[in-house]
């Protein structure tokens, strides 16, 4: 019988096929054929996992919701999730803010350079800097008034809405809670049928996965031909915040885990997670690696639906320990690129700002560019720096939707273990 392939390597393979693609294509001058006739087969797969993101989010958290029977251990589940999440944040941020200080990358970039990108980047930098003054002038209750719509069905077309549609889902879920269990069998029943349902549209839209990190590696190869020079420019600054996110896996995660679930298997821990993370690499969405985070989190680390039907759609929204990490390396190194020292004091405003604008950021491709600039207002650092890092954020986005789906994956392990409703033989040590 001829061995099965693993989907992680699968993805592996049409990845590694997508950087030499896109490497030939910018050789051969196929630029144009990149663009026209295989770019559009990754926008095709990234429209499909966005999707089926937004059902997912919905049937998940309504259905987890209802399977914990009272509202007490929903309120327990979701205190543990909240504080994990909040604390991997805050040290996300440490980790960054010690890197930055102690490597300081900003102080050997060209003085050239900066002049030369922010006359690049000037407009969308004006852009950006509307939207995030638009936020900076509302309530600071105004996060409220957003998780609430006005409108479900309209929130439900737009992915960055994602908050609104966990909230829906809660008073759902919690609605069906308080009622008799005769009243709700029948929307039960159909939540449980539409469930499956959307299970086996993820395993359908998986199997275009290693075609679709194919189509959007190729392409983002050749979209970044022409700024070779960024990246000579700004190496430091990119390898001190891949070093940032390095850790933050590498260390911070399997800390956690140990702490917790204390014969965790790290590698199997990986091992599990890394389809999810390839997708998370190819698309830098979390929202839009949902389905397979769940996926991979239920079926190879062990987590029980229950748990990860609650805990992974609220990570999307309010874990971003990658993206919280990069918004304090780079605030500190633009502040550093103009000379200016900050104190101690603005650096704890960058660790709260940026603790809230982690919180805040759609998980979309780009959605921490505009928190960015709220981290920075705070701390009273120049906006138009942000022209610095802007050729290379989206390879850096990349890598720090990695780290946010995987910080939701083992937040998910270790509610899961506290809840008794982790299969201990598929992640820990026999």
């Amino acid at each position: 019988m001829k061995k099965r392939v693993p989907l992680y390597l699968k993805i592996i393979i049409g990845m590694a096929l997508g950087l030499i693609w896109g490497l030939l294509a910018v050789k051969l001058d196929l630029g144009k054929i990149t663009s026209d006739w295989i770019k559009p087969w990754g926008t095709v797969f990234l429209n499909l996992l966005k999707l089926i993101a937004v059902p997912l989010v919905f049937v998940s958290l309504v259905k987890g919701i209802y399977g914990l029977d009272n509202i007490n251990r929903l309120r327990a589940m979701g205190f543990k999730t909240i504080g994990l999440y909040v604390a991997t944040t805050v040290a996300s941020i440490i980790i960054g803010l010690a890197l930055v200080n102690t490597i300081k990358p900003g102080n050997t970039f060209p003085k050239g350079k900066q002049i030369e990108f922010q006359d690049q980047y000037s407009k969308n930098i004006s852009e950006k800097q509307t939207a995030a003054t638009e936020i900076s002038n509302q309530s600071p209750l105004q996060f409220i008034v957003d998780m609430v719509p006005e409108n479900i069905v309209k929130a439900t077309t737009d992915n960055s809405k994602m908050l609104q549609i966990i909230l829906f889902a809660l008073l759902f879920g919690i609605a069906m809670i308080l009622l008799p269990v005769k009243a709700i069998q029948p929307v039960k029943d159909f939540i449980d049928s539409l469930n499956e349902i959307v299970l086996k549209l993820i395993d359908i839209i998986m199997l275009a996965a290693p075609y679709g990190v194919f189509a959007l590696l190729s392409a983002l190869v050749v979209d970044f031909a022409g700024d070779l020079d960024v990246f000579t420019s700004l190496g430091l600054y990119f390898v001190t915040v891949l070093l940032g996110i390095f850790l933050i896996l590498v260390v911070l995660y399997p800390i956690y885990l140990k702490i917790f679930v204390r014969k965790a298997n790290i590698g199997k821990f990986f091992k599990g997670i890394l389809p999810a993370q390839m997708v998370a690499f190819s698309t830098s969405s979390s929202a839009a690696t949902l389905p397979v985070t769940m996926k991979q989190t239920t079926e190879e680390l062990g987590v029980d639906h229950e748990v990860a039907n609650f805990v992974l759609p609220v990570g999307v929204t309010i874990n971003m320990n990658g993206t919280s990490c990069y918004q304090a390396i780079a605030a500190v190194f633009i502040a550093q690129v103009y000379g200016i020292d900050l104190t101690m004091g603005q650096q704890l405003i960058i660790v709260l700002t940026a603790l809230l604008a982690a919180i805040g950021s759609p998980g979309v491709p780009g959605g921490s560019i505009v928190m960015l600039i709220i981290v920075l207002t705070s701390a009273g650092i120049p906006v138009e720096g942000l022209a610095l890092i802007l050729g290379v954020d989206r390879p850096l986005d990349m890598f720090r939707t990695i780290a946010n789906i995987t910080g939701d994956s083992a937040t998910s392990v270790i509610v899961a273990k506290s809840e008794g409703l982790l299969d201990e033989s598929k992640i820990c040590r026999a």
